[in-house]
């Protein structure tokens, strides 16, 4: 009997030690580690690009390919942005080339995505030097293609957003939590507001100080409109989506209005001042351009694991709880191939913030996302979220509509 425990207790470490998360790691076998992994590669492209922006013009000017691009020398940052993202971008596209379409962990393919680092850390490093090596033209062009593919990221992340919100009003209002979670979605809700209104509210007092401020006054004001108008449209009668969507997809358009004034250039007298109110120095610069690119870097990996709804990842883990018997049955936590495409124009979206939008636009140090291009992007992504989620709203009762009329006839 002894025997027997003992060896049922052997058989129990040796199990846990197979499965511990390092020897998955290593093996290629922890698709949840992996995804870490990618973030920091892409933090690192992230921190060189900036690198190469601010400190790389020295050696940049010594390279010819380099020394005769369009802008003189203030556009050897600009350059050196876009091929360090391009290198980048590559990488992750080639990821996505070797692993779109991988279903099960016992695809080859997924020990290629979860494993293989050395290789693939070598891959990254050859393909960020080699657009070094490419004339200004094919960088020229790079620079328009990444617009669209940072738009494209945009895009996914918009629709990344509101699918969450719209899974979370989903699951307080279902049948099981509707009454566990009343007072939990009012006080949420209320927040949401309260926030809102003071967000709105500073940013009157911060940005419009004078009344020639009329862009700024336009911009608030019309972010105002906009919450109004989502509010009303999920109270309807015929949506009855309630005050907690709207209220947080509020929150989202007011961050949006926020960032956008602040991308305004700082020669601009309305946005000068309020800097001249807020600011502490250089080292409150610093700070706030290292949380800028941690946001693009959550940003870019929290969308790239939203390949499969929130339901499918929690079955992933229930699957995980079974024997190991039936592994290779089992499918992959998330969309291999997915997850590197936003990666790829994550990419270009981090080259576009660093060179604001803006090919020939010159950009100071420890700055990120300044510029009237970055500024109208980030308007227009507001009104386009605000667009999209209006939209989600009264789908359905526009495509029932069109069933019934279809029916009749």
């Amino acid at each position: 009997m002894e025997g027997t425990t003992s060896n049922i207790t052997s058989d129990r470490y040796a199990k846990i030690k197979q499965g511990s998360w390092f020897n998955q790691f290593r093996d290629g076998s922890n698709p949840w580690m992996a995804r870490y992994v990618y973030g920091l590669m892409f933090l690192g492209a992230n921190l060189l690009a900036w690198a190469v922006r601010d400190y790389g013009t020295s050696v940049t000017k010594e390279m010819k390919r380099v020394k005769d691009c369009n802008g003189g020398e203030d556009c050897l940052g600009t350059e050196g942005v876009l091929r360090v993202s391009l290198g980048c971008s590559l990488f992750y596209f080639v990821m996505f080339l070797s692993t779109a379409g991988t279903s099960k962990l016992s695809d080859r393919r997924e020990k290629w995505h979860s494993g293989w680092w050395l290789a693939k850390i070598a891959m990254l490093l050859a393909l960020i030097l080699l657009p070094f090596l490419l004339p200004v033209e094919i960088i020229s062009i790079y620079g328009e293609v990444a617009h669209f593919g940072a738009g494209v990221f945009l895009l996914i992340q918009l629709v990344s957003i509101i699918s969450f919100i719209t899974w979370l009003n989903d699951c307080c209002y279902s049948e099981e939590n509707a009454d566990k979670c009343h007072i939990q979605v009012m006080i949420c809700s209320t927040a949401a507001y309260i926030v809102c209104i003071l967000g709105i509210i500073l940013m009157y007092i911060w940005y419009t100080p004078e009344p020639s401020c009329l862009l700024n006054i336009f911009f608030i004001s019309w972010t105002l409109v906009l919450l109004q108008v989502m509010t009303s449209v999920s109270l309807h009668p015929k949506v009855n989506a309630g005050f907690l969507t709207p209220g947080i997809m509020g929150l989202y358009l007011v961050f949006l209005c926020w960032s956008a004034i602040r991308s305004e250039p700082p020669e601009e007298k309305c946005i000068r001042k309020a800097k001249a109110a807020t600011s502490k120095g250089d080292v409150l610069t610093i700070i706030s351009f290292v949380v800028a690119v941690l946001a693009i870097v959550v940003a870019t990996f929290s969308t790239g694991i939203d390949s499969k709804c929130f339901q499918q990842k929690v079955q992933f883990w229930k699957d995980d709880k079974q024997d190991s018997e039936g592994e290779e049955h089992k499918h992959v936590p998330y969309g291999y191939g997915f997850f590197h495409f936003v990666f790829a124009t994550g990419a270009m979206y981090f080259a576009m913030l660093l060179i604001g939008w803006n090919a020939h636009h010159s950009m100071k140090k420890f700055t990120i996302d300044v510029g009237w291009t970055s500024t109208w992007v980030r308007i227009v992504n507001e009104w386009l979220a605000a667009c999209v989620y209006i939209w989600t709203l009264i789908a359905p009762l526009v495509w029932k509509a069109r069933h019934v009329g279809e029916s009749r006839v």
